[in-house]
């Protein structure tokens, strides 16, 4: 195991994020086009959406079932562009007994964007 340090670790921002819309990414198997409210607000006082693209398509064939599902995202991960979409943050996930992903949840809800401390 390489440690970090508490520095390091701080830097982390792991916010809850709710689910707002999903889809399969087309030509692909596993990756779902995620739509996530962490509680931002844009210039004209909207609900601001990130997209993060996830590879959870084989654990939810209907991706509907993840609509508004408070799940643990790192979010300040440097952008990437993953089959053409950018996404911005990534999902915390374990491997569950059966090999297929857990989310990390609050254990009751929480209000969007609220960070892990």
């Amino acid at each position: 195991m390489e440690y970090i340090t508490f520095e390091e670790f701080k830097k982390m921002d792991i916010r809850v994020g709710t689910i707002c819309e999903v889809e399969a990414v087309p030509d692909t198997d596993k990756l779902l086009r995620c739509q996530i409210d962490f509680g931002e607000i844009d210039e004209n006082g909207e609900k601001k959406l990130r997209q993060i693209i996830s590879g959870i398509k084989e654990t939810y064939p209907d991706p509907s079932v993840l609509i508004n599902k408070q799940v643990l995202y790192i979010v300040n991960l440097e952008p990437r562009k993953i089959k053409g979409y950018d996404s911005n943050g990534m999902l915390m996930a374990v491997d569950g007994v059966d090999g297929k992903p857990v989310f990390l949840v609050p254990e009751n809800p929480v209000s969007s964007g609220v960070r892990i401390h």
